[in-house]
């Protein structure tokens, strides 16, 4: 017990617990996004994966490192238009095409990835962000570690979600977003594009969902290689629902998911370690987190058009 309590009051723990959360943020706002208009997008997974692709190999090329960002946001719009022109304007299952483009966005990323390095056995490295010294503000104790000391697309994953909250809910263009995920029919009364404003939704969404898994390659590994969202991206779905669709209860999702699994890294080093198997602490987020989706679910008001398509004129 002294162990748990010395992780959690500990300086590096709250520092790493943000650090995972990074990606799940930019993600998580992309999925939040899709959803308030309507769409759910199962293609996050894939998206997370070719984000981390192209970011990572636009710097392996010798590209700045913000524009190996832009270029992960670019791959994962190029999918996310893919997606929406699929449900939106034809009306195609979303849940067929999500996962389709989850398994185009994973095979495109490892057979361009082969096709780029056909002899190369381990994952090149690239110089990533480095954590950012903020002077004054990182003195501060405790605080100045864990908030101040993180890179540029940590803090800039916690901007994002900070407008993805002002847009969505201060703006008449969140206004009419979510109206589009609500009553699309009260959209179209206003003369609105139902259409425009539900893929728009979605090609922007999958951007940030691409640049989630940047984060992955340009931040925290410094490397791509298979398998390294490693379900990530259904994590994020979760934590929409989790967040009943507003950004601020859903970034808290994520720190939360980001605490329990920084805990069960240290966990694995403490004499409880030696007598429990590994694969129980790696399951233990996921477990925590399905028991926190159950009980904040129950109250979650689901967008009342979601998943349903819309054709003008109909009523």
């Amino acid at each position: 017990m002294s162990d748990l309590f010395d992780i959690l009051l500990s300086v590096s723990f709250w520092a790493a617990a943000i650090r995972i959360a990074s990606p799940l943020i930019f993600a998580t706002m992309g999925e939040l996004i899709c959803e308030r208009a309507g769409v759910l997008n199962l293609g996050i997974e894939g998206i997370m994966v070719i984000g981390a692709f192209a970011g990572w190999m636009a710097v392996y090329l010798g590209a700045p490192l913000w524009l190996g960002v832009t270029a992960a946001m670019a791959a994962g719009m190029l999918f996310g238009l893919l997606h929406a022109t699929l449900t939106v304007p034809f009306g195609l299952s979303q849940h067929v095409v999500g996962l389709g483009v989850t398994m185009l966005a994973t095979s495109t990323s490892y057979f361009a990835y082969r096709l780029a390095l056909p002899e190369v056995t381990s994952p090149p490295k690239i110089t990533p962000f480095a954590p950012m010294d903020l002077p004054v503000l990182s003195d501060i104790p405790f605080f100045g570690p864990v908030l101040f000391q993180q890179t540029a697309l940590t803090w800039a994953a916690l901007i994002c979600a900070g407008l993805v909250g002002f847009v969505l809910f201060r703006t008449p263009l969140g206004l009419a977003v979510r109206a589009a995920g609500e009553n699309p029919a009260a959209v179209e009364a206003q003369g609105l594009s139902v259409t425009g404003l539900r893929m728009g939704a979605v090609i922007v969404g999958s951007g940030l969902m691409a640049v989630g898994g940047s984060f992955l390659t340009l931040s925290a590994f410094s490397s791509f290689f298979f398998e390294m969202v490693n379900g990530r991206g259904w994590i994020c779905i979760a934590l929409v629902v989790f967040g009943a669709w507003r950004p601020g209860k859903a970034v808290l999702g994520a720190l939360l998911f980001a605490a329990f699994d920084a805990l069960q890294i240290r966990l694995q080093q403490t004499p409880l370690g030696a007598h429990l198997p590994y694969q129980a602490f790696l399951m233990a987020p996921y477990l925590l987190s399905i028991l926190a989706l159950i009980l904040m679910s129950r109250r979650a008001e689901v967008p009342a058009a979601l998943m349903v398509p819309y054709r003008k004129g109909e009523r």
